[in-house]
């Protein structure tokens, strides 16, 4: 992945060393809540109140959970 910005992205080969799993739940309703919001949940694939699901630790992954932070939460897998 290159950057025209100059940035150090990691290629593809470089995410199998980096790239953890990671497990999101989700601890708050979504109800109420504005629809990116929503819509970034279901992107992460939670459908359901307390569902986990799981995911490789990449920065685009990393970047959703921002988005709705309090309304999950993240822990490592092993």
């Amino acid at each position: 992945m290159w950057r025209p910005s100059g940035g150090s992205a990691l290629r593809n080969s470089e995410w199998e060393d980096v790239a953890d799993r990671i497990r999101i739940t989700q601890v708050r309703s979504g109800v109420g809540r504005q629809k990116i919001q929503r819509r970034t949940l279901r992107a992460l694939g939670i459908r359901r109140h307390q569902q986990s699901v799981e995911h490789d630790d990449t920065p685009a992954i990393r970047g959703m959970i921002a988005k709705v932070d309090y309304l999950v939460e993240v822990t490592e897998v092993d």
